[in-house]
């Protein structure tokens, strides 16, 4: 179908009104009185499958600086695993709205912008990160706004995330979309680029150099897949984590130096208490898995940085096998929030425990033009047909997803388009 243009916005025909079943496209720039959502509510938190039901709901007003989108396609991730569950905060005490619409990534078309938006207009093709602020305080100008009091992450701290056919965010959180992906590779990388982005290069003077040693857990999810190829990128060394000998492959195939099975090994979980019977037998595993390590970088040559997000069963073994002077940043506790570690390890070899948390327009933008320059892969494993939403999310939940990334189609009416006019083309 070709597109014809009025004041540089693409025209087409469309019928006006105030709800579109989910893939039929309105008229451009016309905005609906409703629309469809996978909508989550108090009185059902629990496992996502029973959290997310579809409801029709309003579609978001804008403020002055805020912008509507046109979701085609939203990325799948922890985000919305924890908002269902109502863990480890539950997001109606954070928003206190009725409902919440899941979802932190997504990409799409801007459909409507507030009075005071200049960077973007009805019709630009855009990526979305998750990161908000009220931008207003020192943090925000000049500083690191992801140190502010008003940050909060778009789709689990506020309550209208991508599942749904419409999104509100401020124009801030938009980004180019890179063409040569289709809508649903466009979705699935945002979020855990940018967060793994930051992670390597946001924390000075520890920020990842060329020649570095990094521990990759979780080598073959969201976060490590890109983890590795941001590293790889960088001329430095990625020693990927597994729990299944079937994803060594596809870690390798990213760039790693070597991988390690964590099954070959019994020193996970909390630490066991100093100077016990139990704590020799954790420190004899642990040191095992420190060998492995050497195996790949060479006898005697620990980490640089150590790449953590799965908490409590890992992180005693992250902090001693990290080099003196090096780094363990961590983003997550995907497996449990109380971590624990012997302290004397780290005060005496002078370790750096670092937190870190997505990541800020300048650190996500920088990533999303590696993304647009081609420079990495987004790693799409598996998509979903809009109906499939909640089980998505419980492959993810049971830990069952395949190696790499995840998206959902929202308005793409099918997987493998690219364009606004295959989209229309797909839908006749």
């Amino acid at each position: 179908m070709a597109l014809d243009t009025e004041n540089g916005i693409a025209t087409y025909d469309a019928p006006q009104k105030d709800l579109y079943e989910v893939g039929e496209m309105p008229p451009m720039g016309h905005v609906p009185k409703q629309m469809y959502a996978w909508a989550i509510r108090r009185e059902r938190q629990g496992e996502p499958n029973q959290a997310m039901l579809q409801e029709v709901v309003d579609v978001p007003t804008l403020d002055s600086h805020e912008v509507l989108v046109l979701v085609m396609a939203a990325g799948v991730n922890y985000n919305g695993v924890w908002a269902g569950l109502g863990v480890p905060i539950s997001m109606f005490d954070v928003h206190k709205q009725p409902y919440h619409i899941a979802g932190s990534d997504a990409s799409g078309i801007v459909w409507a912008v507030g009075d005071k938006v200049k960077r973007w207009k009805v019709g630009d093709e855009v990526v979305i990160h998750c990161n908000q602020d009220d931008g207003d305080d020192e943090h925000c100008n000049g500083g690191d706004p992801m140190f502010s009091d008003s940050q909060r992450i778009w789709g689990y701290e506020t309550p209208d995330g991508s599942f749904s056919q419409f999104t509100r965010v401020q124009a801030q959180q938009l980004m180019p979309r890179p063409k040569h992906l289709t809508w649903e590779e466009s979705a699935c990388y945002t979020l855990t680029l940018a967060t793994a982005y930051r992670m390597l290069f946001g924390h000075e003077p520890h920020d990842l150099k060329p020649g570095q040693n990094v521990l990759v857990w979780g080598a073959s999810g969201g976060l490590g897949s890109y983890a590795i190829q941001l590293i790889n990128t960088a001329g430095a060394n990625a020693i990927g984590v597994i729990s299944d000998e079937s994803k060594r492959d596809f870690v390798m195939g990213l760039g790693a130096k070597g991988v390690i099975n964590r099954n070959d090994f019994n020193c996970w979980g909390q630490l066991p208490t100093v100077n016990t019977p139990e704590y020799n037998d954790w420190l004899k595993e642990a040191r095992k898995f420190g060998k492995a390590i050497w195996e790949i970088t060479g006898k005697g040559v620990n980490v640089d940085m150590v790449f953590e997000h799965p908490g409590e069963k890992t992180f005693p073994v992250s902090s001693l096998v990290c080099k003196k002077g090096g780094m363990v940043v961590i983003c997550a506790g995907t497996s449990g929030f109380n971590c624990t570690f012997d302290v004397r390890y780290m005060w005496m070899h002078q370790k750096r425990l670092q937190g870190s948390h997505f990541a800020h327009l300048k650190q996500a933008a920088a990533a999303n033009q590696l993304m647009v320059e081609r420079r990495l892969d987004p790693c799409m494993s598996e998509v979903f047909p809009w109906a499939e939403l909640p089980e998505a999310h419980m492959k993810m939940y049971r830990n069952e997803h395949k190696p790499g990334n995840m998206s959902v189609l929202v308005q793409a009416p099918k997987t493998g388009l690219r364009t606004l006019e295959d989209v229309l083309d797909a839908g006749r």
